[in-house]
């Protein structure tokens, strides 16, 4: 009898401390947030992360009432950024923006990494990219089919530059090369603007980067493109030919931004976040910033936390493949 009635009194007191949590998860989730956000992007600033991620958080930050923080860690193609993020605490005070590098090939690049994908939650899917490969203003090649022949003319000689191991850029110069069947080397940089800077400046042949942090340099002829790896042109740079009309349909390069949460963040929480991922880019400031970058805004059907969830599923098994030979 004493021991059902010890078993039953620590049933109750187990009750207790469940619905104390429960109710104190909940409050938390009513009053977030009550101070500053910060937005953990994984490439120094100036890159494509970095824009789409400023450009959002301004307008999450209205639509919460509260300021979004952004805070550039460098380093590993995004695994030393993604490290902290996963391991800060879950209550929505510190989320981080990713793509496929950093939340899917990384897992093949790097397998002895301090995360895996279930160490974050997914919130949202902010935007979605298209990859460009751009040389120096002075490279010896028009157009893709010159860069290419002159590419294959002089095997490993070529070098076009990236915002490092794992990250998106790597993953459209990686694809690139595969489906060219061209001998160059890639350099890695720690962000997507440092690698554009030294292509301007003919320190390296070229880029393979994004439209969202290189399409200016291309309309102030600072860097010429040879093709962007969309199945249709982008309006901001309609001359730029898509890699089917360049004669390179194998070449596909639209990625994806969305934002993660470390695992455990509660869910009322992540739906405050996702409400307000929402509002941003339906915003009239977003939607400008980003037809200024070529880069779309998602649907509202590509805005439930289980689209970005897929996306990570579908592209971790996708560079297991591409990148095989690429493991550290």
């Amino acid at each position: 009898m004493k021991k059902t009635r010890q078993n039953s009194n620590a049933l109750v007191r187990w009750f207790a401390a469940t619905a104390a949590l429960l109710l104190a998860t909940a409050a938390q989730a009513q009053d977030f947030p009550k101070r500053p956000i910060t937005m953990i992007v994984p490439f120094a600033a100036g890159g494509t992360s970095d824009v789409i991620a400023r450009a959002v958080a301004d307008q999450m930050g209205i639509a919460l009432g509260q300021s979004i923080i952004i805070e550039n860690v460098a380093g590993a193609g995004g695994s030393t950024a993604l490290t902290r993020a996963a391991r800060a605490e879950p209550d929505g005070y510190t989320i981080a923006i990713g793509n496929a590098g950093t939340n899917a090939a990384t897992y093949t690049i790097y397998p002895k990494l301090a995360f895996t994908p279930d160490s974050f939650a997914p919130i949202a899917v902010v935007a979605k990219t298209f990859g460009i490969v751009a040389l120096r203003k002075d490279f010896p090649a028009k157009d893709l089919k010159e860069f290419i022949d002159y590419a294959k003319r002089n095997p490993g000689k070529v070098n076009l530059g990236h915002a490092g191991v794992g990250s998106s850029n790597y993953l459209i110069c990686k694809s690139f090369v595969h489906a060219a069947g061209v001998d160059v080397t890639l350099v890695g940089y720690r962000g997507a603007a440092p690698a554009l800077t030294d292509a301007i400046g003919g320190q390296i042949d070229g880029v393979c980067d994004a439209a969202a942090s290189v399409s200016q340099a291309i309309d102030d002829k600072l860097v010429k493109a040879v093709v962007v790896g969309s199945t249709v042109r982008l309006a901001s740079l309609p001359e730029l030919p898509t890699s089917a009309e360049a004669g390179l349909p194998e070449f596909e390069a639209q990625g994806w931004n969305g934002l993660f949460a470390p695992k455990g963040t509660p869910a009322e929480i992540i739906a405050k976040l996702n409400a307000a991922a929402r509002s941003a880019v339906a915003s009239e400031p977003v939607k400008k910033r980003f037809a200024d970058l070529s880069t779309v805004a998602p649907d509202a059907n590509e805005l439930q936390p289980e689209v970005l969830q897929q996306l990570v599923t579908r592209d971790v098994a996708k560079y297991r493949t591409l990148l095989a030979d690429d493991k550290k």
